[in-house]
């Protein structure tokens, strides 16, 4: 195994996290910051040059030869530009050419978090050993990447599979992103909560509204959150037969904070997946939950930088 470490960036609405990842996707070294999301693009860039400040101070520094950035998008990977919806002071931001700046002329990559998600979950996760699948996160927005053929494929953008995006009712709720009745308005974490509170449900004592709260309602037998798990899950199923559908993928992933609701939300998805992946070279299709976890950011995005191209996992990624 070669001695060369890639440096990985998992940007968010909340966090920066940082590592120094090896030839077989184990993290050496760790660094994070604060996002500082309501601030302009210059302090938000600071933060990522402290976490990158961060893994230099680390002697192993000199051994890294590549950066990966997963971040939360829209990113475009061919410009190296991002706009998280959730750090508005970041706007078509170049974002790869200020991390090459501060890392001395590195080669960098850039793809959206579901595509890092589905680099991970393919190199050393539930997805592994799978020429065709779907990696999903469903979490407060649902995103999610694509291998095919044994490639990651995150498109000219950087944005393929962006799954939340399908629309799966087409008289339903308006989204965000312009259209409506997408799966993430239906399936997100916040929509389930939402859709709880209007059929009726409502939070313990705590005053938890989460989705987790919801599902810890629905174990317990709360219809109303059963409902609106069941509802999610319907959802999810038709974006993924639809995908199934479209490219022949082996497997789903699916990862994120409402893919811990568990059997509350995988035994209705996979019931709900028989009535939308009706075709006969479908209908083997599995469902799976994630295995990478808070590390699938970075894991993936240190795959994408083609530190993980030995097993496949990246191969056809470029800086």
């Amino acid at each position: 195994m070669h001695n060369h470490l890639v440096a990985a960036l998992d940007i968010g609405g909340t966090k920066i996290a940082g590592a120094l990842v090896d030839g077989g996707g184990r993290i050496l070294v760790r660094a994070h910051a604060p996002t500082p999301a309501k601030e302009d693009g210059d302090t938000v860039m600071g933060a990522v040059e402290q976490v990158l400040d961060g893994l230099a101070a680390d002697p192993r520094w000199e051994r890294v030869t590549a950066v990966g950035i997963g971040s939360a998008g829209p990113v475009d990977a061919s410009a190296g530009t991002v706009s998280p919806v959730n750090v508005p002071g970041w706007r078509d931001y170049p974002l790869v050419d200020r991390v090459r700046g501060a890392v001395g002329g590195l080669p960098v990559t850039l793809v959206g978090d579901g595509v890092a998600m589905t680099a991970a979950e393919h190199w050393q996760g539930a997805a592994r050993g799978y020429d065709n699948a779907l990696c999903m996160v469903v979490s407060t927005g649902v995103g999610g990447g694509l291998v095919l053929g044994g490639t990651l494929r995150p498109g000219p953008s950087g944005n393929a599979g962006h799954i939340g995006h399908i629309s799966v009712d087409l008289d339903g709720d308006a989204c965000p992103c312009g259209s409506r009745g997408c799966v993430e308005r239906i399936a997100s974490g916040p929509n389930i909560a939402r859709r709880a509170l209007a059929g009726g449900w409502r939070p313990g004592p705590d005053g938890d509204a989460s989705a987790a709260a919801v599902a810890a309602s629905a174990r317990a037998g709360d219809r109303t959150a059963v409902a609106s798990f069941e509802r999610a899950a319907q959802a999810l199923a038709a974006g993924i037969a639809a995908t199934a559908t479209l490219v022949e993928i082996d497997i789903a992933v699916i990862g994120g904070g409402v893919a811990g609701a568990g059997d509350v939300l995988f035994v209705p998805l996979r019931r709900a997946l028989r009535d939308y992946a009706t075709l006969s070279f479908v209908q083997q299709l599995k469902v799976a939950p994630a295995l990478m976890g808070n590390d699938a950011g970075l894991v993936g995005a240190a795959a994408a930088a083609s530190l993980g191209e030995p097993d496949g996992a990246a191969a056809g990624i470029s800086s």
